[in-house]
């Protein structure tokens, strides 16, 4: 070989490790893909029905919002607290709602909520697995998930205590405390049109999960959940049924939010002792999150394609 073939060659090695470098670098800079994990949302799970039954106004669920509020905090995100006194058939109640926001472009707001509160029960020990366990889970590994992405909206995550009747029978206005006094004060402090969206989770790590249409939810919202759903092929967990629910959500409906239940109210042991851990799985959480990530793009397009309200 030679000498200028010799260069040539050295030349080429240089070259190209020079563009493995650059490659390589390229490939650290890039955005991971974000994505929803069921396991972490299961440890969540885990770690508050240890607490223990976490009716509203009880030391657990005091202790269950420290949990809340410290994982958060880990993300770099700040839980402010909306407290309030409910007067409740057992009397009066000290309740919470916790309340955390990560900026998005638009200061508008997509809300994410479900209940952490149990239903009190003293018959029994109820330490409410899925009901509220995985809703508290749930939204603790999606607040992971939506730190980690760019939002084209505020997301808001929503903690909702007083969900549960304090009675046996789901008589109003014994149930929602929480989220009556939060739509109550957005009306009051004119904030109710930076709501655009409210998605509520409630009830979604039942192991043979099966979540239909709620009957009363904004259409194309509960249609753009379901397309997507059969696009990931589980429409076997998202079926094409309707049922109608009570749950917080119709409290944003009737102030004009548009609002979806995501809920899986088939549920032998709903409001039993029997809901425990053995009950759920990581799976069942995957699949929502998995859908509700990949329907979000298009809720965020639809939203933005719509005029928001007037500001009164």
């Amino acid at each position: 070989m030679t000498m200028s073939g010799r260069s040539r060659e050295a030349g080429g090695i240089l070259l190209a490790a020079a563009l493995a470098i650059l490659a390589a670098m390229a490939a650290a800079q890039a955005p991971k893909a974000v994505t929803f994990d069921g396991n972490r949302a299961y440890e969540h799970l885990r770690q508050v029905v240890g607490i223990g039954p976490r009716p509203a106004g009880s030391v657990a669920l005091e202790s269950t919002r420290a949990y809340i509020r410290k994982q958060l905090s880990a993300l770099g995100i700040t839980a402010t607290e909306q407290a309030f006194d409910a007067d409740t058939p057992v009397g009066r109640l000290h309740m919470v709602n916790l309340i955390a926001r990560i900026p998005g472009t638009s200061p508008d707001r997509i809300i994410f909520a479900g209940h952490y509160d149990t239903k009190l029960f003293r018959e029994f020990r109820f330490v409410g697995a899925d009901d509220a366990g995985s809703s508290t889970a749930f939204l603790l590994e999606w607040a992971r998930v939506l730190k980690a992405r760019r939002n084209r909206f505020t997301a808001e995550l929503l903690f909702l205590d007083g969900e549960e009747a304090t009675r046996a029978e789901w008589v109003d206005p014994d149930n929602r405390y929480g989220s009556r006094h939060y739509v109550q004060a957005a009306i009051g402090d004119r904030t109710l049109a930076t709501i655009r969206a409210m998605i509520l989770v409630d009830m979604v790590g039942d192991r043979d999960l099966h979540v239909r249409k709620e009957a009363e939810s904004t259409p194309w919202l509960t249609d753009t959940i379901w397309a997507v759903a059969r696009k990931l092929k589980l429409q076997d967990v998202f079926l094409d049924e309707t049922t109608p629910i009570e749950d917080d959500h119709n409290l944003f409906l009737q102030a004009g939010v548009p609002a979806v239940d995501i809920i899986d109210l088939d549920y032998p042991p709903w409001h039993t002792a029997a809901d425990t851990l053995d009950k759920v799985s990581a799976r069942s959480m995957q699949a929502v999150g998995d859908v509700l990530l990949n329907a979000l793009p298009e809720i965020e397009g639809h939203l933005a394609s719509t005029a928001a309200p007037p500001k009164k």
